[in-house]
């Protein structure tokens, strides 16, 4: 039974990432893996190299851990075994982050894998990830878009294994004999999708034994309904250019949920992370309602949304 249950997580593994690359990547195109040396990441290299696909591989050092070396070196000795080219790129995270620590290492490592030069960018999540980041987004007020962000494929961004569950990833690391390194601050439930993960979804699936899955397959179809408000948010801008500045008679003329969805696509498409639908929606109230003589300015970030005469600028 075992044996069957392990060769089916291998089977289910490889047929993921196989599909999902041959959609996505063309030949000669670039594969570039963030390789944390966690075993998702680990799986999902080994899987890759086993589909016999090149690729290089990164490892971003945030260098919060006293075991943050031990892990860089890990992972230099898994690709130098693998034939891999590997790079070692450390980031300063900013402790003091408003949003907190979880938050500004995650933005930290986003940008430096960002800035590295490769047709795609391979990510190791997986379908309880998914799970976990609509219940998080959901939770924080982030609204559709919000829920449906993590995607198989976003930009040069992809997911292989994102219908891949936890198990199956395991078995699959069991089976190959695979080694990877565990992350201590991955149980600390003081961050909150470790809350999620090891308090909050364990007890819904006690009374919803599919939740996890059931959860990602919503922030597919959330994604979805993400794409169609894009495109609704394009008819509505009409001849204006889908950047800031926007003259604000364009959000007038709208109804105040089409203008909210207007003001949401700019900033998306601006790189501003999206506000929960609250703080849109007062934003929204903000540069409307001011009298032509005044400038109110809501803080989004490091960016601020200001209104400036009969304009909406993003500084």
């Amino acid at each position: 039974m075992a044996g069957t249950r392990k060769s089916r997580s291998t089977k289910a593994v490889e047929e993921a990432v196989a599909v999902c690359l041959a959609r996505r990547v063309r030949s000669g195109e670039r594969l570039l893996l963030a390789l944390s040396g966690g075993i998702d990441s680990v799986v999902l290299l080994h899987a890759v190299r086993r589909l016999g696909h090149p690729l290089t591989a990164i490892h971003v050092h945030h260098g919060l851990s006293e075991n943050a070396d031990q892990w860089a070196q890990f992972c230099r000795d898994l690709c130098s075994g693998h034939g891999i080219d590997l790079r070692v790129d450390r980031v300063t995270v900013d402790r003091s982050s408003p949003d907190g620590l979880e938050a500004a290492a995650r933005r930290a490592r986003h940008q430096r894998l960002q800035a590295v030069s490769a047709d795609w960018l391979l990510l190791a999540h997986h379908c309880q990830d998914r799970a976990e980041t609509v219940l998080f987004n959901l939770l924080r007020g982030a609204g559709v878009r919000g829920a449906g962000a993590m995607r198989e494929s976003a930009g040069r961004l992809l997911r292989p294994l994102l219908s891949v569950g936890r198990e199956e990833i395991l078995d699959y690391a069991n089976s190959a004999g695979l080694a990877w390194i565990e992350d201590e601050s991955n149980a600390d439930t003081r961050y909150s999708r470790n809350y999620i993960r090891h308090r909050v979804l364990p007890s819904i699936e006690l009374r919803f034994p599919a939740a996890a899955a059931r959860l990602a397959n919503a922030g597919g179809r959330f994604a979805e309904a993400s794409d169609l408000l894009d495109d609704l948010a394009t008819i509505d801008l009409g001849t204006s250019r889908p950047q800031f500045p926007i003259d604000i008679e364009v959000l007038r003329g709208l109804t105040e949920p089409r203008a909210r969805n207007v003001l949401r696509f700019l900033l998306d498409q601006s790189g501003t992370g999206i506000p929960s639908e609250e703080r849109l929606t007062e934003a929204l109230r903000q540069v409307l309602d001011a009298a032509a003589d005044r400038h109110p300015a809501i803080n989004f970030g490091a960016r601020t949304l200001r209104r400036k005469g009969r304009r909406i600028e993003l500084e």
